[in-house]
């Protein structure tokens, strides 16, 4: 009963044009607008809470919130909460941010983050010139989310890291190279003095290993 007030009571706001920061209507009101009792009212409000949907302010009672939107993601998206498909499936959704990025980043890009990535890279050389390094890999990619200066992309990037770690430990099983063609200096260079299309080839480049990987998944051999 609760689950099917949920549905009516997000039409009511809609239908009565709430925005955000506006109060909405007591317990009792809402339970006689929607022929509900109180009870199953308090149990959809309490639902809504959770969602970051509304909160109770002083003096002015229920308030409709704009929502965290990747708040419910938070407490189920690890892999061991997840079968193999699911975790797949949220590693290409990683995979297809990072090839669709390049619009923005040319948009937002600062010669301070070019600096940044360089620092990047630098700092990797110098502690290991040969082996793979998957905090450095995280660093790195991670500033390029930043860059895009999307804060849900940047949060949802962050939520994706243990899953992304999980596939790595998976790929490792691979006989492909654990890196691609294109390193990290070329995607900066291409940042830097390229276009989004020589950007997105040099990405699509460098994640290679982990297109093979869903190739090989896909086609039963892993």
């Amino acid at each position: 009963m609760a689950e099917t007030v949920e549905i009516k009571l997000q039409e009511y706001f809609k239908n009565q044009d709430f925005k955000i920061g506006d109060a909405l209507p007591k317990e009792m009101e809402l339970a006689e607008a929607l022929g509900v009792s109180r009870n199953v009212i308090r149990e959809a409000l309490s639902r809504f809470r959770m969602l970051g949907l509304i909160e109770s302010r002083k003096k002015r009672g229920m308030i409709l919130t704009s929502p965290n939107i990747l708040g419910g993601m938070e407490r189920v998206l690890h892999p061991k909460f997840m079968d193999k498909k699911s975790l797949m499936d949220i590693f290409k959704l990683r995979l297809v941010l990072e090839m669709g990025m390049s619009d923005l980043l040319f948009i937002y890009k600062t010669d301070q983050d070019i600096k940044d990535l360089e620092r990047i890279i630098a700092k990797k050389k110098k502690k290991d010139k040969t082996l793979f390094k998957l905090e450095f890999e995280i660093e790195f990619h991670g500033k390029l989310y930043e860059i895009s200066r999307n804060e849900t992309m940047k949060k949802f990037q962050y939520l994706l890291l243990p899953v992304f770690e999980h596939v790595i430990e998976y790929e490792s099983e691979l006989k492909a190279p654990r890196t691609g063609t294109a390193t990290h200096e070329d995607i900066v260079r291409e940042l830097k003095t390229g276009t989004p299309e020589s950007f997105r080839t040099a990405m699509k480049k460098h994640l290679e290993p982990h297109f093979e990987m869903l190739k090989q998944w896909k086609n039963g051999n892993l």
